[in-house]
């Protein structure tokens, strides 16, 4: 990967880090990336269980069973079940498509959120929570793919 086919391995800005070793910007990005892919999987790891806990009736025990609600509630339900645990695999292992499906996951949950509030409610912090994630999420990609260029 080089410059005009030549061979030569195109380098981000060179820092010392902590251990004394030298790490370039885009390594940085990179890692930093990854956190932050790691932090969002175990997010929705829990997110995906939660789910999963409604619909065994482990949670909200004043709630009426969960095949007694509205079809709409358990098809919300059981999707977010499924692709929540999809999403945060995938995010877990850094691939493109866990990043895909979890802004499908989040994109979804927000247009839900705003057009059925009774069936899925958010409060204001949370839908901003939301958009920040998003909004960081790309840019840390944008950041750490642009870094070494």
């Amino acid at each position: 990967m080089g410059i005009g086919g030549d061979g030569d391995v195109l380098r981000g800005a060179r820092s010392e880090d902590a251990s004394g070793g030298v790490e370039t910007a885009s390594t940085r990005w990179r890692t930093m990336l990854v956190w932050m892919l790691r932090i969002l999987s175990v997010l929705w790891m829990a997110k995906g269980l939660l789910a999963w806990a409604v619909i065994f009736g482990l949670v909200g025990e004043d709630a009426p069973p969960f095949e007694a609600r509205l079809l709409s509630f358990q098809a919300i339900t059981v999707y977010f079940a499924v692709i929540d645990l999809v999403a945060a695999v995938g995010l877990w292992l850094t691939s493109t498509w866990g990043g895909v499906l979890w802004l499908l996951a989040a994109i979804s949950q927000l247009l839900l959120a705003f057009f059925f509030p009774r069936l899925l409610p958010m409060t204001t912090w949370l839908v901003g929570a939301y958009v920040a994630a998003i909004l960081t999420y790309f840019l840390a990609t944008w950041a750490a793919e642009n870094e070494g260029s």
